[in-house]
C-alpha cells in the first residue's frame, strides 16, 4: 500500500511490482608494500614447539592489510599460506617413515611438514570436496590414465581474498599478480652473518618480474565443489598454466615450481629447534640456523629445501618480502562482483487520483480549498506538489518512505507513476 504524503492511500497491486538483479564492479588494488610491510602484515603465531633451543612459533597463515594493522581503520585484505600436498615429491622425500596410524614423520632438520600438509588438504576439502584429493593445473578434478606430475600442484602458494574486497565473487579474467620469479642474488654479510657468504632469503628481489593472470577464463568455464574456477597462465606464455583460481570464494593457488625458480640456490638464517652456534665466525643465536654455504649446504635450493626447512612464517616472509616486493606498484589487482537484488515499485496516480491534500492548510476556514488568486475558487483547478511517497503494510505500518529530487505538480491532467528502488 502506498500513501503520497499529504494525499491518501492507494493499495499496490502485484502487477506493479518487479525484481530484478543487476551487477556492481569494484576495482581493487593490493599494493606491493602492503603485503612486505612487516607493520601491514599480520602473523598470529599459533605454532610452538618444544625440544632444543627457546623452540619456534610460527603462524599458520598472515594477513595483509591495507594500512597498519593494529589500526581501528585497517581492514584484512588476504590470508597468505602455503601448502604442501602429502604425496608429492617434496613431502615424500622428506619424510623419514609413518607411525602405526599413518601419520608422517620427518627429521628434526625439517618444520611445521605436517601442518603444511594439513593446510593443503583444508583447502582440498574446500575447494575440491576431498581433502585427499589434490590440485591440478590446468584444472582437472583428478589425475587421469598417463596424466603427467608436471600439472599436479606439489608445492602451493595460497592467497584468500577477503570478503571485505572479494565480495560476491571475482569477476573472470580480472585477476592479475606480479610476482618476482628469481631470487636477489642477496650480499655479502646479510642477516648478520660472515661476508664470506650471501644472503637471499630476506633481500628484496630487483629483477626477474612475471605477471600470471587468469586470462580466458571466461571460455574456459569449470566449476568444482568450491564453485567457479579458472587457470591462472603466465601472461608471457598463456600455454603455461601456473595455478587455479576460485572466484566464489576468492582463493587463488599457484604451483611455486612454475611461478618460482624453484632450483635457485637460497641462504640466510631461518627459524630452527636449535641452541646458539658460532658459522664461519657468524654468532647464530639460539632458536636459529643457517642455509647456504655457512653450514656447508650450500645447494639448498627454494624447492624442497626451504620449503622443508623452514617454518610457514619464514616462507611466507620470504614470498612477501621479496617475491612481492617492496614498493608503490601494484602486486596483484582483480574486479569483484557485488550482486545487487533491486525490487521495483511503480506507485501510479492516475488523472483523478492525488490532486487534493488532507493537509489542513490546504483548505481555509470555511473549508473551502485554498486558490492562489483571491475570488477564484469556483475557476482554479485543484492540484498538489507531492514531494514524499510512503510504502505501508496492510495494517497501515510504514516500512520505507521515498523522496523525489524536487516537487512535482500533480492535477486532473497528468498521470504520473514514481518508481520506487529498493536495492538489498
Amino acid at each position: 500500500m502506498a500513501k503520497v504524503v499529504g494525499g491518501s492511500f492507494k493499495r499496490i497491486s502485484p502487477e506493479d511490482i518487479r525484481t530484478s538483479t543487476s551487477v556492481l564492479n569494484q576495482l581493487v588494488d593490493v599494493i606491493q608494500e602492503d603485503v612486505s610491510g612487516s607493520s601491514t602484515r599480520r602473523a598470529y603465531q599459533v605454532f610452538v614447539t618444544g625440544g632444543v633451543g627457546p623452540g619456534v612459533t610460527s603462524s599458520l597463515y598472515q594477513t595483509v592489510y591495507d594500512q597498519d594493522f593494529s589500526l581501528q581503520t585497517s581492514n584484512p585484505i588476504m590470508d597468505m599460506t602455503v601448502g604442501l600436498w602429502y604425496s608429492g615429491t617434496t613431502v615424500q622425500n622428506a619424510k623419514t617413515g609413518e607411525d602405526s596410524a599413518g601419520k608422517l614423520l620427518f627429521s628434526s632438520q625439517s618444520l611445521m611438514m605436517r601442518e603444511k600438509t594439513d593446510l593443503y588438504k583444508q583447502y582440498a576439502a574446500n575447494l575440491l570436496g576431498d581433502a585427499d584429493q589434490a590440485f591440478y593445473a590446468p584444472f582437472q578434478i583428478a589425475a587421469t590414465p598417463g596424466d603427467s606430475a608436471t600439472n599436479r600442484i606439489d608445492n602451493a602458494l595460497i592467497f584468500s581474498f577477503k570478503r571485505l574486497f572479494a565480495r560476491d565473487s571475482i569477476k573472470r579474467e580480472t585477476f592479475a599478480i606480479r610476482l618476482y620469479q628469481s631470487a636477489s642474488a642477496g650480499a655479502p654479510g646479510e642477516d648478520g652473518l660472515s661476508a664470506t657468504g650471501r644472503s637471499n632469503i630476506g633481500v628484496t628481489s630487483t629483477s626477474g618480474s612475471a605477471i600470471f593472470t587468469d586470462i580466458g577464463a571466461s571460455v574456459d568455464q569449470e566449476r568444482t565443489f568450491g564453485g567457479s574456477v579458472g587457470n591462472v597462465k603466465n601472461a608471457a606464455n598463456t600455454n603455461e598454466t601456473v595455478g587455479l583460481i576460485w572466484y566464489d570464494t576468492g582463493t587463488v593457488i599457484l604451483d611455486m615450481e612454475k611461478v618460482f625458480s624453484g632450483s635457485q640456490k637460497i641462504s640466510g638464517t631461518i627459524d630452527a629447534m636449535a641452541t646458539n652456534s658460532t658459522i664461519n665466525a657468524a654468532n647464530i643465536a639460539s632458536g636459529k640456523t643457517v642455509m647456504g654455504s655457512w653450514a656447508g649446504n650450500a645447494q639448498a635450493k627454494l624447492i624442497p629445501d626451504f620449503l622443508v626447512s623452514a617454518s610457514i612464517d619464514d616462507v611466507v616472509d620470504h614470498v612477501a618480502s621479496t617475491r612481492l616486493q617492496s614498493g608503490t606498484l601494484t602486486a596483484a589487482t582483480f574486479q569483484n562482483n557485488t550482486n545487487i537484488n533491486s525490487t521495483l515499485i511503480f506507485c501510479r496516480a492516475t488523472a483523478d487520483e492525488f490532486n487534493y491534500s488532507t493537509n489542513p492548510t490546504f483548505v481555509n476556514s470555511s473549508g473551502r480549498i485554498r486558490v492562489i488568486d483571491e475570488g477564484q475558487e469556483d475557476v482554479q483547478r485543484t492540484f498538489t506538489m507531492p514531494t514524499t511517497v510512503g510504502l505501508h503494510d496492510e495494517f497501515g505500518n510504514l516500512l520505507a518512505v521515498a523522496k523525489v529530487s524536487r516537487p512535482i505538480e500533480k492535477n486532473d491532467e497528468k498521470d504520473i507513476t514514481f518508481r520506487i528502488r529498493l536495492d538489498f
